[in-house]
Parts: C-alpha cells; sequence; structure tokens
C-alpha cells in the first residue's frame, strides 16, 4: 500500500466549487455545500446577531461577524457556518480571501455529512487556536450546545433546546428566540 499524499492548500483551491473544501492534519475533507434548512438556520442566526452585535442596534456592539469565512489556521483550512470577532482583535475586515487569525467565538450548524468532522476534527483545530467559544447548532434536533474553552478543550456550558428564549454566551447581552432558527 502506497504512502498517504499530504494534501495542501493547493487541493483546497482545487475542489469544484459546488463543495465545501477544509484541510484539517494534512487530510482533505470535502462535503456539499449545505442543505437549504441548514443555510437557513445559519443565516437567521446571523441577522439575529448582526444589529445588535455588529452594529450595536439593540445590543453592545464591538464584533465583526461573518458567513462561512475561510480560516487559515496554521496548516489547516476550516470554513465554519460563522465565525465572529472582538472588534478589539480585529478592528476591519482585511481586504483578502481568507483570515489567519483565529475568531473569539464559532458556530457550527450540523448536519448528518458534517458532525463528526465538525466534532471531531474541526473542534480540536479552534481549541488548539484558542477559539474561545463554540455553538454546536443540530437542526433536526433543535438543539443548541455552547462550549467554552476551558484549558486545552471545551465543555459544554448550557444546552438548550426546542423553541426556548435563551442567553446563550458570548452574545447572551441579548435573548435569542431558537423558535426563529428552526423556522427559517
Amino acid at each position: 500500500m502506497g504512502e498517504r499524499r499530504i494534501a495542501t492548500y493547493d487541493d483546497v483551491l482545487a475542489a469544484p466549487d459546488h463543495l465545501v473544501a477544509e484541510l484539517v492534519g494534512g487530510i482533505l475533507h470535502t462535503s456539499p455545500r449545505p442543505r437549504l434548512v441548514h443555510a437557513g438556520v445559519a443565516s437567521v442566526l446571523g441577522e439575529e446577531l448582526g444589529p445588535p452585535f455588529r452594529r450595536g442596534r439593540g445590543g453592545p456592539g464591538g464584533w465583526l461577524i461573518l458567513d462561512e469565512p475561510e480560516l487559515h489556521l496554521a496548516a489547516d483550512v476550516v470554513v465554519p457556518d460563522l465565525a465572529g470577532w472582538r472588534r478589539e482583535r480585529m478592528p476591519v475586515l482585511p481586504d483578502q480571501t481568507f483570515v489567519s487569525l483565529a475568531p473569539d467565538w464559532a458556530c457550527e450548524v450540523l448536519s448528518p455529512s458534517t458532525a463528526v468532522f465538525d466534532r471531531r476534527d474541526k473542534l480540536p483545530v479552534y481549541a488548539r487556536e484558542a477559539v474561545t467559544q463554540v455553538w454546536l447548532i443540530d437542526p433536526t434536533a433543535r438543539l443548541l450546545e455552547v462550549l467554552r474553552l476551558d484549558g486545552a478543550t471545551y465543555r459544554i456550558v448550557a444546552t438548550f433546546a426546542g423553541d426556548e428564549s435563551v442567553r446563550a454566551e458570548p452574545f447572551d447581552a441579548i435573548e435569542l428566540a431558537l423558535a426563529a432558527l428552526w423556522n427559517a
């Protein structure tokens, strides 16, 4: 059996446009573009967080929040569904196609085809890069898990389900109606 070739960013760039290409531990991972339910959850969450946290309307402001940014974290390339940086760490968006500064918060909307990869492969990358908060959202189970970096690993600090209205860190300055996510 031959030796496995280490994938590079050139492999990410060569992936077909209809796939999301990510590179973790030298392995290229491709997945289909998200299904519309998945995209709807991510879109609604961005719409809910944008005014109070990006713009300061009805909330404290102070964040840059992006949909599907390409993150270059050491040798890994990951694409969370949403990511946010506190403005004191990233005052303005760089004029480039990817970001090398780890976000303060990342959100993964889980789907059957990506849930294992998001949990097993991407969470350790986020932990290594000191992403302090991660949200895992499961639209099928209608579940939001809030994780906080605790040393080298994450611990679940809150789990919300169904149609609850919640205050979830780091965005606990506002109440988020989960029903809005499921009814995208």
